[in-house]
């Protein structure tokens, strides 16, 4: 079994076309054709069901396109590798981080790598936890920042606790003061701004409000982190967002949750079998370096929203 006929088998899996995966790889679709003929003598199984127009994998091809696709982003993996040893003067780390993250933590952590090492580029996957762990596991990514507990156990991960956060409640300027602290009780029947399917976020606050026996209503979901912003900034209803987010939107109001409140542990994720490329070592030393500083940020509870709005709102209104 060769490389090439893997990167070929690849290629016509996911174009379902020989002619146009020959284009993708970049050579003749006869020649193509012959590698994939020999891999498939080689395992002593078709690969693909061939009919005019219509290219479909069997159950072999099925079951070999996921470790095809491993080996192909390893030997990626070594090739980034060998490359990074020229000082780490060139190269690349493939990261995955929550949405929250990329917003709130690594706009300083990447400008302080880039400023150590600028020859390196850097690849930013942004995904809930259950992807990101996905996407280690199949090789497409470096390191991931995750939010724990993870989705489902996986022993082929090794994490590292960076931070604990706590979450608070946002709402916008012209709304009415909350009752401070919020109490998750005190949400029931508010207009909740959520957040889409697969974000931490939203199955944290939704957990949340179901143990306190109600479920959650919602005037917008389905949105990323800027637009649950602009949507609470619009006066649709109030979110519940990461401290560190929080303390860099300056034109919304910012609400304490009650003890015993809600936070999350964010870890940093990467293969347990596979060790980290070297430009990737780096980032994480750096990553961790900023953990003490991290876990620490947050805004003050109870932060009035800028303007006018901020001084004529009531105290005694709920969320």
């Amino acid at each position: 079994m060769q490389f090439q006929q893997l990167l070929y088998f690849v290629a016509v899996a996911e174009t379902r076309h020989f002619t146009r995966a020959a284009e993708q790889v970049h050579v003749s679709q006869p020649s193509l054709s012959q590698q994939i003929r020999a891999l498939e003598r080689e395992l002593g199984a078709e690969l693909f069901r061939r009919a005019r127009g219509n290219v479909a994998l069997t159950d072999a091809g099925e079951a070999l396109l996921p470790l095809a696709r491993r080996i192909l982003a390893d030997t990626e993996t070594a090739r980034h590798e060998v490359q990074e040893l020229v000082q780490l003067r060139r190269g690349r780390v493939r990261l995955g981080a929550p949405p929250s993250l990329c917003t709130g933590l690594l706009p300083e952590v990447l400008r302080a790598f880039h400023d150590l090492h600028p020859g390196i580029e850097l690849l930013i996957e942004e995904s809930g936890s259950h992807d990101l762990v996905r996407a280690l596991a199949r090789g497409a990514l470096d390191l991931a920042l995750v939010v724990l507990p993870l989705p489902t156990p996986s022993p082929a991960l090794t994490t590292v606790e960076l931070l604990h956060e706590d979450l608070v409640v946002v709402s916008s300027a012209a709304a009415a003061a909350p009752r401070r602290p919020v109490r998750i009780a005190d949400l029931q029947g508010q207009p909740l701004v959520m957040f889409r399917h697969g974000y931490d976020l939203r199955e944290l606050t939704v957990a949340a409000c179901r143990a306190e026996g109600f479920e959650p209503s919602f005037t917008v979901e389905g949105g990323e982190m800027d637009a649950v912003l602009g949507f609470v900034r619009a006066g649709l209803g109030v979110a519940v967002v990461p401290s560190m987010v929080a303390a860099r939107a300056r034109d919304l109001r910012v609400t304490a949750l009650a003890r015993p409140g809600l936070s999350r542990t964010i870890a940093l994720a990467h293969r347990s079998d596979v060790a980290p490329p070297r430009a990737a070592r780096e980032l994480q030393k750096v990553l961790l370096a900023t953990r003490a500083a991290a876990g620490t940020e947050g805004p003050a509870p109870d932060r009035p929203a800028a303007g006018p709005a901020a001084q004529t709102a009531s105290a005694s209104d709920r969320v």
